[in-house]
């Protein structure tokens, strides 16, 4: 199933999203996406909605350097244990929302990733059975201000920025997370479509099971926590005017323009 938080005439609701793609239907869903979903028996075509964020998180946990080449063109060892960082839940923005580079910043990157949905309450889950703590699976953009990353030794300030985590443009829940293809496409000021970033989710150094057993040991995960995978190499600079689109193999694909505060 597929699950959107779509704004609608009469306010924000969550919906199964329905259909073959450039003819899906949103069907409302009653109260929240968790557990076994019931419907209000209202539908709209999904052109006629807004698609938003598929989820507020409480929280949103980021995995760092977990593709090999990723952690080699920063200038690192592969880290043999994962390494947790955190976005605020106010740096969420969805499908087409502007990602703003503040002027604070000289250099702001993509970074293509998988997100993982967390869809019940857990801790201290092991690798094997966190299938069953997670609702499903989105795309992530994990927006980065490198120059201050590099500045301030630590990451909260560089990653942290209101509308530096996009997510959508749904969250699959019989999504297979284990090899897909992942891929980073930026779209210039001359009009130029380059793909910047391509890889598979199978050379991620810790699976999924893993990385919800690391961070559970860690820290309580809730329902519709987000936990952002890791991005593969080939990371880099966007300006205003461009536009960054991250598309994951059986997922779906997540776009947003860039502009300057």
């Amino acid at each position: 199933m597929r699950l959107g938080r779509l704004a609608t005439r009469d306010g924000v609701v969550f919906a199964a999203i329905e259909g073959e793609s450039g003819a899906e239907t949103a069907r409302e869903i009653a109260e929240h996406p968790f557990g076994t979903p019931t419907f209000t028996g209202r539908t709209w075509p999904l052109a006629d909605v807004r698609v938003l964020a598929p989820i507020l998180a409480t929280k949103v946990i980021c995995i760092g350097k977990n593709y090999a080449a990723h952690a080699a063109e920063m200038g690192t060892e592969a880290p043999a244990d994962p390494v947790i960082f955190m976005k605020p839940n106010t740096a969420i923005i969805g499908p087409e929302a502007p990602i703003v580079r503040p002027p604070s910043s000289d250099r702001v990157d993509y970074e293509g990733e998988l997100a993982v949905v967390i869809g019940r309450p857990c801790k201290d889950v092991r690798a094997g059975d966190a299938a069953a703590s997670i609702l499903g699976y989105t795309v992530a953009n994990d927006v980065t201000a490198r120059d201050q990353q590099k500045i301030d030794g630590q990451w909260t300030r560089a990653k942290g920025y209101d509308t530096f985590c996009p997510l959508g443009p749904w969250i699959d829940t019989d999504f297979d997370p284990s090899d897909a293809v992942i891929r980073t496409e930026l779209i210039g000021l001359d009009g130029q479509t380059t793909v910047k970033q391509q890889s598979r989710t199978s050379l991620m150094l810790h699976s999924v099971g893993e990385i919800v057993e690391w961070v559970s040991r860690v820290m309580t995960l809730l329902p519709g926590d987000v936990i952002l995978t890791g991005t593969p190499e080939g990371i880099g600079p966007m300006v205003a005017g461009e536009r960054v689109s991250v598309t994951i193999e059986g997922l779906g694909t997540l776009s947003n323009p860039v502009v300057d505060k």
